[in-house]
């Protein structure tokens, strides 16, 4: 459909937490389209719908140069001992930190169809699943560090040429 322009940190669409996909429409088609179009570029692994603009509860992967997503995901296994973790994102962009993130993470939601899907992983897939959710929920990848680090992002947020 399109490539979307992605929103940034201090846009209050990114502090809220999403709706369910109740209905699976045109519109939730055409969010899907718009998702999937606009992760599709090398460095990006994956795009809630809050970050371009959308209040339903979907994202978009590309992880190993494939495009997949999920309507109404939610975490429903995380494994493993947290690890610090590099990680960015597309909202807060040029900002790199360790979070926090669980080594292996399964999602559960549904397709277009409304079927079943089910995505399991390690590694960049498994951040992923954890870093979209979160967007989902109203949640930045800054709000998980910890008071320093926080500090810091929020310090070159302040002086960089974006915000």
């Amino acid at each position: 459909m399109a490539i979307r322009d992605i929103r940034l940190f201090g846009d209050p669409v990114l502090r809220t937490a999403c709706e369910p996909i109740e209905t699976i429409d045109d519109g939730v088609r055409a969010l899907v389209a718009d998702l999937c179009d606009t992760v599709a570029f090398d460095g990006r692994a994956g795009l809630a719908s809050t970050q371009i603009g959308y209040h339903q509860r979907a994202f978009s992967l590309h992880i190993d140069g494939e495009v997949s997503y999920v309507l109404n995901p939610e975490i429903v296994e995380l494994a493993g001992e947290p690890v610090p973790t590099g990680e960015g994102c597309l909202s807060v962009p040029d900002l790199w930190f360790d979070v926090l993130r669980y080594p292996r993470a399964t999602v559960r939601g549904i397709d277009l169809d409304g079927r079943e899907v089910v995505i399991s992983g390690s590694g960049l897939l498994a951040q992923a699943l954890q870093h979209e959710c979160d967007h989902l929920d109203g949640k930045l990848y800054i709000s998980r560090l910890d008071r320093e680090a926080r500090g810091e992002a929020m310090r070159q947020i302040r002086t960089s040429t974006w915000f």
